[in-house]
């Protein structure tokens, strides 16, 4: 085996690259040259670097997965990250490596890159890497992510959507996305400052403008509320 396996990853989803720069970076042995919105950027960076593993996307604008390999006369290991089963077919028609559906969870990405590198033996991952952090004070909680680190005050949050293994902080400024989960954040927030409007969304109590049958206005944005969270938060609005 190589000492080091480049990798490029290619899809248009932001959240999509960064939970694969993530998984990445837990196996020593891969190496990220080059992470592309849309086939065209992938071309570019095959052109420009020594590529072994590419996780490629299929629904992308423009030119899909598929066409992209069609499209190649020398292409590295490719391995499908899709969250369409229907393309499974055509895709090992080109010979491809593996077909993630997603979500997939890291010991299945961590098998794909195996079949990748045709290893039989277990790759030196570091799977206890410390993922993104959240810690609380009294008026403000922060936030460790991208090699940053993000106060952001209670007053300024509106709301936190889950997207998988991902949350993205909203706020009056910005938008924050961090590998947490969001269950574990509604631990750590003061139960008196927000509550849990659905499975995938916590809001600022403070920050509610009105409610109807199927959604919370939170500073002029719509936010779902689940069947099984409405009849606490309506007895909270109450």
């Amino acid at each position: 085996m190589k000492e080091k396996y480049n990798v490029v990853i290619v899809d248009d989803e932001f959240l999509a690259q960064k939970l694969l720069q993530d998984y990445v970076s837990k196996v020593d042995s891969l190496e990220i040259v080059a992470v592309c919105s849309n086939a065209f950027e992938a071309m570019n960076a095959l052109k420009n670097y020594q590529v072994d593993i590419m996780f490629l996307d299929i629904q992308m604008p423009d030119l899909t997965g598929l066409e992209l390999v069609k499209s190649l006369e020398h292409k590295p290991a490719t391995i499908f990250t899709t969250a369409y089963s229907e393309y499974a077919v055509d895709a090992f028609n080109l010979s491809v490596v593996d077909y993630l559906l997603k979500p997939f969870d890291f010991p299945r990405f961590f098998q794909a890159v195996c079949k990748a590198i045709g290893s039989d033996q277990p790759l030196v991952s570091t799977v206890d890497k410390p993922r993104d952090s959240v810690s609380r004070s009294n008026d403000f909680i922060t936030v460790k992510a991208d090699y940053k680190l993000y106060k952001i005050n209670y007053d300024d949050l509106l709301f936190i959507e889950g997207q998988h293994e991902y949350v993205t902080f909203h706020t009056t400024q910005r938008r924050i996305t961090a590998l947490f989960a969001l269950k574990d954040l509604e631990e750590i927030l003061p139960k008196d400052k927000f509550v849990r409007v659905h499975k995938s969304y916590i809001v600022s109590f403070k920050h509610i403008q009105d409610l109807d049958k199927s959604d919370v206005t939170v500073a002029g944005n719509k936010v779902p509320v689940g069947a099984s969270y409405r009849d606490e938060l309506l007895a909270r609005l109450q």
